[in-house]
């Protein structure tokens, strides 16, 4: 089984805002495995900004940064 970094109860909550009225394990599941993927994604991008910076600390502005990059 696959580390939980963000709780399937979170996905759930996410989707029923969205206006689902029922959401199945298979959707919570794979919408937390896109969300983790994304997230590592725009992280790893995000700390090649704080090292190019020269800093060790990952800051708010290089995460919006690092997001843009995939808007």
């Amino acid at each position: 089984m696959a580390e939980r970094l963000i709780p399937l109860a979170a996905m759930e909550k996410i989707i029923k805002q969205a206006g689902a009225e029922r959401v199945s394990e298979d959707a919570k599941v794979a919408l937390k495995e896109i969300i983790e993927q994304k997230a590592e994604e725009v992280s790893q991008r995000a700390t090649k900004f704080a090292l190019h910076a020269g800093r060790k600390t990952v800051k708010s502005q290089d995460v919006k940064l690092a997001i843009r990059e995939f808007s």
